[in-house]
């Protein structure tokens, strides 16, 4: 698959995530649109060495929405998701918290080692910040699909539980 194959199948990801859980929290949602927003500043920048080189601004912006989005999702979204899971005993939930939170981690540690990399304009290769751009939007996506299901599996239990309540 291309490039800007995966760019089209993760923008449709990050709208069906938001139409499945928009309005469930507020914090969600904000966060769902900053992961919009990460893959449109992701999908303008393109794919080649020459398109990076000639955008250094627009990497420039990529990293710092990155950089947002990746520190929304560790210091808010899934300590939020985690306080939810342990105020509904739900140990579904948090034994695949367990399970997903050690790959997002070695997905942030990348993104983050990659903002580095611009930051210290570390980016004068431009064919190796090419090859790191792609597999960074390889796994961004697999970070988004695990945080849907991280989601999903708190989000279903929890809704089953409140309707219990009521």
């Amino acid at each position: 698959m291309t490039l800007k194959g995966r760019e089209n199948i993760m923008l449709e990801s990050c709208k069906n995530a938001q139409e499945r859980w928009g309005g469930v929290h507020k914090l969600i949602d904000r966060w769902l649109e900053d992961r919009n927003e990460l893959v449109r500043v992701y999908d303008a920048l393109g794919d080649t060495p020459q398109a990076l080189a000639a955008d250094r601004e627009g990497l420039q912006k990529f990293c710092g929405v990155l950089v947002d989005y990746v520190s929304a999702g560790h210091f808010e979204v899934y300590e939020q998701l985690t306080s939810e899971a342990k105020a509904f005993e739900d140990e579904r939930g948090l034994e695949l918290a367990k399970q997903i939170y050690p790959r997002i981690d070695v997905i942030t540690e990348f993104a983050l080692a990659f903002n580095d990399r611009c930051d210290k304009g570390d980016c004068s290769d431009v064919t190796i910040v090419a090859a790191e751009f792609k597999k960074l939007g390889s796994m961004l996506h697999e970070r988004f699909e695990l945080e849907d299901c991280l989601i999903e599996v708190l989000h279903n239990s929890h809704k089953t539980s409140d309707a219990v309540q009521a």
